[in-house]
């Protein structure tokens, strides 16, 4: 029997191989799942650029009245009274331009020793508005503060009646 149970042990160990065979490795594992990696989110868009706040265009008036006193700061005392004295300011209706039109081109005269076309200005300023002043520090000015004095005080004092002469000989 001892062949007997070789040849089976053989025969036995063939049918294992036969039928291992098909199982040659050991069944593949799923693959471990990737971990979900979320989509990079794009960078956020740049912030706008900041929009600068639109200035309201001036009108030419006001243009005007700022570029004579920029003049009159810098020392063009010319310019400042040409620029003034332009057509911007005088063909509008604002009083308020005006006045500040007239009060520097008051100064410019009188710094320019021009005091009779500054005692104008200042004539001019109190005709269109009877309440028109100068601040006290401006007042207190040796140049133009006696200048806008006289003037104020000529346009406070009623001119005298003209009086009748009396020396006529009525018919």
């Amino acid at each position: 029997m001892n062949k007997l149970a070789q040849t089976l042990s053989v025969a036995g160990l063939m049918v294992a191989c036969v039928l291992l065979q098909g199982c040659e490795t050991a069944p593949k594992q799923a693959p471990a799942p990737k971990p979900v990696v979320k989509p990079k989110e794009p960078p956020p868009p740049p912030p706008p650029p900041p929009v600068e706040p639109t200035v309201p265009a001036l009108s030419p008036d006001v243009q005007a009245l700022k570029d004579g006193t920029a003049l009159y700061d810098g020392g063009d005392y010319n310019g400042a009274i040409k620029k003034l004295g332009g057509n911007e300011i005088w063909s509008g209706h604002n009083k308020d331009v005006q006045l500040g039109a007239l009060k520097i081109m008051a100064f410019s005269y009188c710094v320019t020793s021009r005091t009779q076309l500054c005692r104008q200005q200042f004539d001019k300023a109190l005709k269109l508005d009877p309440t028109f002043n100068l601040s006290a520090a401006e007042i207190g000015h040796p140049v133009w503060g006696p200048v806008f004095l006289k003037s104020r005080n000529a346009v406070k004092a009623p001119a005298p009646a003209k009086k009748k002469d009396s020396t006529a000989v009525s018919k």
